[in-house]
């Protein structure tokens, strides 16, 4: 049982950190710089107030990764309370201002009362680089989709009947758009022309594309103002789409091989709808270590597919979604249900049978992604493999 507790409100190029001893009493409070021999200093000073102290953080990566990893490496006790949790429980301190001391105190204070926080431990070198890299797809994602918006967005403000038949999310559209924009580039290039070139660059389709792309030009003989402008902008923005698509590729690539490398890759890989990516992404979110959650059912609640009661009164039974969870691995389970429901026999079923309750597609998935919770969480703890509706172990 810890004798002090160590909240720190972390900040990009400063933390504030604040100890409290068993009545709540304040014994230090410091703003730190997030540089090493600044953060070494502070533990060795909190430590020469106890060694048995409780350290509490708001932030459990990114600008805290340098301090999460100077405690962890000196074996001291670190909890994660959520910024959300923090902010909530503010309230009900004293004062109404917000500062990154009184930050500090909530969390110290918190981590005092507390006995539901999760425990930050190690992770190792296997999971960190699966998140960097899943992380990083994430970004290079969300950027291939604003910049797709945006070309549809342009795209339509001059030419909109060529923006309805074309899916960009397909490379062939794209290659289009780098030589062609206009109506009147595409009327002035012909049908063979237009699929000759397309041809060239290895397009697939090359005269489905070619006709779709001419019967838009001959719907539309109006020359918009700003029109060449903008045509030099979905060019651009196209180039910029197939470069991220390439990086995508690249990444993926090495995502693949590092799940592959980990001892656990062919107990998650062996479930239906569970590939290199989702598999990669489930690593990253729980490091493979089913002893962090205790159980199945608390691995669920922190994937966010298990419902939490919402009673009041006279009303009872009301289920919701739960507020606090991991929307990457959400996400992991919620969509390898999607794919095993075409892919798996006993999951299509169980589906259908879910729906002959009832219930909505979106609540069968999630009925279903539950379901399979139970299921990976036996796999891995047993080393086992999934196969034909029974594990068999890894090693067969």
């Amino acid at each position: 049982m810890a004798q002090i507790w160590a909240g720190t409100d972390i900040g990009k190029t400063h933390h504030h950190c604040v100890v409290l001893d068993a009545e709540g009493r304040k014994m230090l409070s410091r703003r730190v710089l997030n540089d090493e021999p600044e953060l070494l200093a502070l533990l060795a000073d909190v430590l020469a107030l106890d060694e048995d102290v409780l350290w509490a953080v708001d932030v459990a990566d990114g600008m805290a990764a340098l301090w999460i990893n100077v405690l962890l490496n000196h074996n001291q006790q670190l909890v994660y309370i959520p910024g959300l949790a923090v902010n909530r429980a503010s309230a009900g301190y004293r004062g109404m201002g917000k500062t990154d001391a009184k930050d500090a105190v909530v969390i110290a204070d918190q981590a005092r009362m507390r006995r539901d926080l999760t425990v930050l431990q190690p992770d190792d070198e296997h999971t960190i680089e699966l998140r960097i890299l899943t992380n990083r797809r994430a970004d290079l994602n969300a950027d291939r989709t604003r910049r797709i918006n945006r070309l549809r967005g342009q795209l339509t403000s001059f030419f909109p009947a060529l923006e309805r038949v074309l899916d960009l999310g397909n490379l062939g559209p794209l290659v289009l758009l780098t030589g062609y924009q206009t109506p009147a580039a595409l009327r002035r290039s012909g049908r063979s022309r237009l699929e000759t070139w397309l041809r060239n660059r290895k397009v697939r389709g090359a005269d489905i594309l070619a006709q779709a792309a001419l019967e838009a030009a001959e719907r539309q003989h109006t020359t918009v103002p700003g029109e060449k402008i903008a045509a030099q902008v979905v060019h651009t923005l196209a180039r910029e789409v197939m470069g991220l698509n390439e990086q995508i590729a690249e990444i993926d690539k090495l995502i693949a091989a590092r799940f592959r490398d980990h001892d656990l890759a062919d107990v998650i890989a062996s479930m239906p709808g569970i590939g290199p990516l989702l598999g990669a992404e489930f690593l990253a979110a729980t490091a493979g270590d089913m002893t962090r959650f205790g159980t199945a059912d608390r691995l669920a609640s922190f994937a966010g597919v298990a419902p939490v009661p919402r009673d009041s009164g006279n009303i009872s039974g009301n289920l919701h979604r739960p507020k606090r969870y991991h929307r990457g691995l959400q996400r992991v389970f919620y969509t390898s249900a999607l794919i095993s429901i075409r892919s798996c026999d006993e999951s299509r079923r169980y589906y259908e049978r879910k729906r002959a309750e009832g219930k909505r597609h979106t609540q069968a998935v999630l009925a279903l992604a539950r379901r399979r919770v139970n299921v990976l969480w036996a796999l891995i703890r047993d080393g086992q493999c999934f196969q034909g509706g029974l594990p068999v172990t890894a090693a067969a």
